[in-house]
């Protein structure tokens, strides 16, 4: 069986993710920070037959990201690392001349940190996967000056950064950043609470762009959904 790390697994993207790569038979550890609606998730996905283990902590907390290697372990080893779980800094978004430097170190905690201290610990697993796989998620506000953008879209150009050189290091795994692109999703949501988000696509709506990254395995690096979807 393959194995996979999701993190942020109780909504959204994450949790649209996880339905997914549990349909095709994975087995999953999910983290999230609220342990009821993480369990719910694992509990339904347990319906398709694989193995789902819920591991609620703070992926800021390096007890909690050794929790998630010895969960994947326990499940066989670890097949592929989803860096999801993400934060904005300030809700709503704030000009940088507002934004708090404690929320915005505590964004970087999260965005950042935590994906490299999960990945220290991953990857031993990951190496010794026939397939191993990084997938972090970055944001277009990586890489475009969006006004009230500049806190959050800082720590994904850095974790960019990071995914870039460790796919140079690391030859033997696949390791990509993605822009999704804009989502429906709880925290689109409250860092614009002014805007109409009807038209935007939902997670499940995304989704397929990763399923076939994971199929067609291209070289390690950066692509967006959009790209992804028109291949």
């Amino acid at each position: 069986m393959t194995v996979a790390i999701i993190t942020g697994a109780s909504r959204g993207f994450g949790r649209a993710l996880a339905t997914a790569l549990a349909e095709r038979g994975w087995d999953l550890v999910l983290d999230a920070r609220s342990a009821g609606p993480l369990e719910d998730v694992a509990e339904r996905l347990r319906k398709h037959g694989g193995a789902v283990t819920a591991v609620p902590g703070d992926v800021a907390d390096g007890g909690h990201r050794v929790e998630l290697i010895a969960a994947a372990w326990e499940l066989g080893g670890l097949d592929l690392l989803v860096n999801n779980a993400s934060v904005l800094g300030a809700e709503p978004l704030v000009p940088l001349d507002s934004h708090s430097l404690d929320d915005f170190r505590a964004a970087l905690e999260v965005n950042v940190v935590a994906p490299l201290g999960l990945l220290q610990e991953a990857l031993p697993l990951l190496r010794e996967a026939p397939a191993g796989t990084v997938l972090s998620m970055s944001s277009d506000a990586a890489t475009e000056a969006y006004p009230t953008w500049g806190g959050y879209g800082s720590t994904k150009a850095a974790l960019d950064q990071l995914v870039a050189v460790l796919g140079v290091e690391e030859p033997g795994l696949r390791v990509w950043a993605v822009d999704p692109g804009g989502m429906r999703t709880d925290m689109l949501a409250a860092a614009e609470p002014d805007e109409d988000l009807s038209e935007v696509p939902r997670p499940e709506d995304v989704v397929p762009a990763f399923l076939g990254l994971l199929d067609r395995r291209p070289a390690s690096g950066r692509y967006s959904a959009a790209s992804l979807l028109e291949a």
